[in-house]
């Protein structure tokens, strides 16, 4: 089946002249030729045949590209991780937060979840998602089924960190339950190998910097190598991390990670806030350049960080360094718009420069720079034998217009109502807010009754036994009249 998409607007891919802004370019009133799962042709005037013209009044643009998510719990964050004190972790939701939550969730509960989030990225443009944490065989399903294009990780680590007393972090260590976890890991990525046309795959997480051994980190980057898969872990992110890895080894986060030979092209690094020169830790090195030459990715969750606090500082200069910066969402809201949006307004404020991060250069860290991670020149693109993984942004509502240029409108302005059609593979996976195969009627119930589980059960894994209520208020007092 050929269909060619007529529109006043593509996000072309045109790589005849070289760009620092990867190669994306606005095609006006152009087409978008599509076989099967794959596009044909980009430009003005096809003259072959097709079997249907599709004409919009939308924006093609490519689909986004998050690289860092946690699909089976992050809607349980919504109206609990906001607005409290963490003085005495560096601000991070880590340490007293993160646990009572995990502890609290059910199978059903992380299903209920993972359908809710499936949902949320194509509502944001996200057309393929890098997810790691549990439930990797269930997401599997999920996203052979609503079309969503996935790499999945079951993640896995040697020891668990905990406070007793809400002033110190403490670990405990299991090394074999890490070793356990990586086969584990491995024997999923090879059960997704080819699955759902290889728009299932596999990849490898060893969960945190600091709750993994020096020996399961070497072993992941060296089975990922193997495997011919993307291997991530969390590093640099938080203040407590980074003090322990320089208390354990004398080496910052990123530095340690050189050392083990853990960096390459295949790593992608969740986070990666806290690194020499920034004003948090007052380290002095190269950590920007150790990345840089590695070839190892970042992949940053601005919003997350954001309502703790605490920004990259700086996406420009990381930039600057050759570092590859990918975005992802981590938490709720699992919007790509957002997390596009963050990136580009927080980069500004930081920089104290209106060009200290431009809706270009945060739309290419949301598409190709994100392809560029995993290996994909087919994605994250809108050219000739790239996959078709296409958005239909309308130009037609209050958001949206007036339109004079569409990446500006959709970094700072768009919602996800304005998206009317998301394809993936060719494939139409979401219209008009509605992902067919799910039923949200059904998955909302049920993330609520998720949600109100790990209020109720929050002073059973609490470390000073604190009610919810205790540990995070509500907004405001219940009304006494």
């Amino acid at each position: 089946m050929k269909i060619r998409y007529d529109a006043p607007w593509v996000i072309a891919y045109d790589d005849s002249t070289p760009s620092e802004r990867g190669h994306h370019a606005l095609l006006s009133n152009g087409s978008v030729v599509v076989e099967d799962d794959h596009i044909v042709w980009v430009g003005r005037h096809y003259d072959d045949d097709v079997d249907e013209v599709v004409t919009t009044d939308c924006i093609i643009a490519p689909g986004f590209i998050s690289t860092h998510t946690h699909m089976q719990e992050s809607p349980a964050d919504k109206s609990l991780a906001e607005d409290i004190a963490k003085r005495q972790f560096w601000s991070t939701s880590l340490v007293d937060v993160l646990p009572p939550r995990g502890a609290a969730l059910t199978v059903d509960d992380m299903q209920a979840c993972v359908d809710f989030s499936v949902v949320e990225h194509l509502r944001g443009g996200c057309t393929t998602v890098v997810h790691m944490g549990e439930q990797g065989g269930y997401i599997a399903d999920v996203a052979e089924r609503t079309g969503l294009r996935a790499y999945i990780a079951d993640s896995y680590r040697s020891a668990r960190w905990f406070t007793r007393d809400g002033r110190r972090v403490e670990y405990e260590w299991d090394e074999n339950a890490g070793w356990a976890g990586l086969g584990r890991a491995v024997d999923l990525v090879t059960s997704l190998d080819g699955r759902a046309n290889g728009r299932i795959r596999g990849f490898l997480n060893p969960a945190q910097i600091d709750t993994c051994s020096a020996e399961l980190l070497r072993s992941s980057a060296a089975e990922a190598e193997r495997l011919g898969v993307p291997v991530s872990v969390h590093a640099a992110q938080s203040v407590s991390e980074f003090l322990e890895i320089t208390r354990r080894h004398g080496r910052t986060p990123v530095e340690w990670l050189h050392d083990l030979g853990f960096l390459s092209p295949r790593a992608i690094l969740g986070h990666v806030i806290f690194t020499t020169g920034s004003p948090w830790v007052n380290f002095h090195g190269d950590d920007l350049g150790l990345l840089a030459k590695s070839g190892a990715t970042v992949s940053y969750n601005a919003w997350v960080f954001a309502r703790n606090g605490i920004v990259l500082e700086s996406y420009r200069k990381y930039l600057e360094a050759g570092v590859n910066v990918t975005l992802g969402t981590d938490t709720v809201s699992q919007s790509m718009i957002e997390s596009c949006r963050w990136t580009a307004i927080l980069g500004k404020v930081v920089e104290r420069r209106s060009d200290g991060a431009t809706a270009a250069e945060v739309f290419n860290s949301a598409t190709v720079l994100a392809a560029d991670a995993l290996g994909r020149e087919d994605l994250g693109r809108i050219s000739a034998g790239a996959k078709a993984d296409l958005v239909f942004w309308r130009t037609d509502t209050m958001s949206m217009t007036p339109l004079r240029d569409p990446i500006r409108n959709i970094v700072y302005y768009a919602q996800s109502s304005d998206i009317e059609t998301v394809l993936v593979d060719g494939r139409v996976v979401m219209t008009d807010g509605r992902v067919p195969s799910v039923d949200l009627d059904d998955v909302l119930p049920r993330v609520q009754a998720a949600g109100e589980r790990v209020w109720s059960s929050w002073q059973d894994h609490d470390w000073a036994n604190r009610t919810v209520e205790e540990h995070m208020p509500l907004s405001y007092p219940a009304y006494q009249g």
